[in-house]
């Protein structure tokens, strides 16, 4: 399959869920509280892609398969883009833009506290997603863009905590996230 249109399938596919999210807001179909169901749907989307663009170093390095890699990058502004989307619903439709109540709820709710945290987070990564910031940073870019890691596991911590009843779903974020991690420390061990 050409680069091309690898990348624009690539493309669609990360896009899918969001248009699906349109669609469904569109027609009315998110159900008695919609804001809630946004919220919901992205940010399980969110730390979908996070969890996916985490998968493709061990994936490359498991395999042998170079090709997961020229996806990676995007991937991750997928993801960054649905956590922009995320952050927009609670900001914009549920806080009604009230920065007071943001900033409150920042500091009285470790949840929402996390995922400020991981939101952040991920705000330089994406700005220095780019050839041009590789360049400009030269090894320090890589140090930046660890912080992933810490990033992703905010993330799962976000998700844990503001569950209240059944934890199968964000514990199985959990153990994926763990996964990773020990495949990207046992390498790092090995050099």
């Amino acid at each position: 399959m050409p680069t091309a249109l690898a990348r624009v399938l690539a493309h669609a596919l990360a896009l899918t869920p969001m248009l699906w999210l349109a669609h469904d807001a569109f027609l009315g179909q998110l159900g008695a509280d919609p804001v809630a169901e946004l919220s919901q749907r992205s940010g399980d989307w969110t730390l979908r892609l996070l969890l996916l663009t985490l998968a493709v170093t061990p994936l490359r390095r498991f395999t042998g398969w170079r090709w997961p890699g020229n996806y990676r990058r995007m991937l991750g502004l997928h993801t960054f883009a649905y956590a922009c989307l995320h952050f927009s619903v609670y900001l914009v439709l549920d806080l009604g833009g009230y920065w007071a109540q943001i900033l409150d709820d920042i500091v009285k709710r470790p949840f929402i506290t996390v995922g400020f945290l991981a939101w952040l987070g991920l705000l330089p990564l994406a700005a220095t997603s780019n050839r041009a910031a590789m360049r400009r940073l030269g090894r320090r870019w890589g140090l930046l863009h660890r912080l992933v890691y810490p990033i992703a596991v905010l993330a799962v911590l976000h998700f844990i905590w503001l569950v209240k009843a059944d934890l199968r779903e964000p514990l199985i974020h959990a153990g994926v996230l763990a996964v990773l991690l020990l495949a990207r420390w046992r390498w790092r061990r090995r050099r």
